[in-house]
């Protein structure tokens, strides 16, 4: 399997998700300028945390006009799994990858902590290997990250089950006090609705080795490798 891990120019999770790929899941990957045109035969895109282009404007205005996200589109639109993390989230919002926006966190405060998620769809690429309810320890670190929504879009999202993570308790209660930056319906992560692309913002690259505090993010990098090597996902491309 082979990763492009897309760098903006203020992304600081790139290295992360590169050591995640190579060092500890032992797989191929490159890192992809964003002035670049080309995904070097990626198997799969991920879009990193940091603060592309400064958060200028907005969180991934900028970024959104970059020349690699026309090679990212593409690719998402031929079945390519494509996972965007915090930032690499917001990107893909601002690019029209998926539906919503963010907005200030609630307290209006930036946000480093662990936090639980709840697994809600276990049908993407990015959560193949995962049971439905899993609760995850994975870590937060943003101050834009409440995921907005008007009403029908949230309701599209509930019905089409494009609600893919969910802020929890520990034993997965959803409840206000686990919400950390008053997301829309608990909302911390989502897919398309051909279900390849699939934005969050905790962090799994920070939690794939025990000696950060949580391996449980290692688990969504587990599932794309399971989704490509049984045959679900061939070149990029889901099969039916």
């Amino acid at each position: 399997m082979k990763i492009a891990v897309i760098v903006f120019p203020g992304s600081n999770c790139d290295h992360d998700a590169y050591h995640a790929a190579t060092d500890v899941l032992g797989e191929s990957a490159d890192l992809v300028w964003h002035k670049d045109a080309d995904l070097k035969g990626a198997d799969v895109v991920v879009l990193p945390g940091g603060f592309a282009h400064g958060d200028y404007l907005r969180t991934g205005a900028m970024a959104r006009f970059s020349p690699i996200m026309r090679e990212v589109q593409a690719f998402a639109s031929r079945g390519g799994p494509v996972l965007g993390i915090c930032n690499g989230f917001q990107v893909m919002l601002e690019a029209g990858l998926l539906p919503g926006a963010m907005l200030r966190n609630r307290d209006l405060k930036f946000l480093c902590e662990h936090v639980h998620i709840r697994v809600e769809q276990i049908d993407t690429p990015f959560t193949a290997a995962c049971r439905r309810g899993q609760v995850l320890t994975i870590p937060i670190a943003h101050g834009e990250g409440n995921y907005f929504a008007e009403p029908d879009v949230i309701a599209r999202l509930e019905k089409n089950r494009q609600i893919v993570f969910r802020y929890t308790t520990a034993g997965g209660e959803v409840t206000e006090a686990a919400n950390p930056n008053g997301s829309a319906a608990s909302i911390a992560g989502i897919c398309n609705e051909a279900r390849n692309v699939v934005g969050l913002m905790p962090h799994p690259e920070r939690a794939c080795e025990s000696i950060l505090g949580s391996a449980d993010g290692l688990v969504i990098f587990q599932s794309v490798m399971q989704s490509l090597k049984s045959g679900a996902l061939v070149g990029g491309t889901r099969q039916a």
